[in-house]
């Protein structure tokens, strides 16, 4: 299996996240209906499996950092954020595929929500997504088939050993420090209040060549 990379097209269009999510979640719901019947009680009508959603979250950084940027030409946060907006408004779908799973499909963009000038990490913008399956009116074999019954991705876990000590690098802000060494980018609190002392009350300004102690 080769690496995992996610892509989103439209068109000639296309997108490779920079950042891969920490987990993909998907949800394959089927539909069911309960009737009561006299004399009988309650009985179960079969329905049809119901459109496939996917969702997704992780961030557009502002300076590559080989640590978690899958590449080193990653788009502008803004210029990558307005990109999935103005599919959006297009109101056609797109494709979602996810290298090393059975995800390739269509999918329609319902909800793409974003944080911006996030603490700890000015510039980057960190966004969650909900994508949701899309059949065309007329149903036929398609090499997309396969995708009728996708498997999560699993999160991906890091086997590395957190250090005592972090040496601050260019391009560093404590939540991709976090989200480097604990996998989650919420932990950056926990950096920053171990080492409020040296950083000073703006957890923004840490700079090359700063020795952080790791809690």
């Amino acid at each position: 299996m080769g690496a995992i990379k996610f892509w989103l097209y439209n068109g000639k269009e296309k997108l490779q996240l920079p950042v891969n999510p920490e987990s993909i979640s998907v949800s394959s719901p089927f539909g069911y209906e309960d009737i009561d019947v006299a004399q009988l009680g309650q009985i179960t009508v079969f329905g049809n499996r119901q459109l496939a959603e996917y969702s997704l979250s992780a961030f557009f950084p502002s300076i590559y950092n080989s640590a978690y940027c899958e590449y080193a030409k990653i788009p502008k946060p803004w210029d990558a954020v307005k990109l999935i907006e103005k599919w959006r408004d297009k109101k056609t779908p797109i494709r979602l595929t996810v290298t090393g799973t059975p995800i390739n499909v269509l999918v329609t963009i319902r909800d793409f929500d974003k944080e911006v000038e996030k603490a700890g990490c000015p510039g980057d913008i960190y966004y969650s997504m909900s994508l949701t399956e899309y059949k065309t009116m007329t149903p036929r074999k398609t090499s997309t088939s396969k995708t009728t019954k996708p498997s999560s991705t699993p999160a991906r876990s890091s086997s590395k050993t957190t250090p005592k000590t972090y040496t601050v690098k260019k391009g560093d802000c404590l939540s991709k420090i976090a989200l480097k060494y604990y996998g989650k980018s919420e932990y950056w609190r926990k950096i920053y209040d171990k080492n409020k002392k040296l950083i000073g009350k703006n957890p923004n300004l840490i700079y090359p060549g700063q020795k952080l102690v790791m809690p």
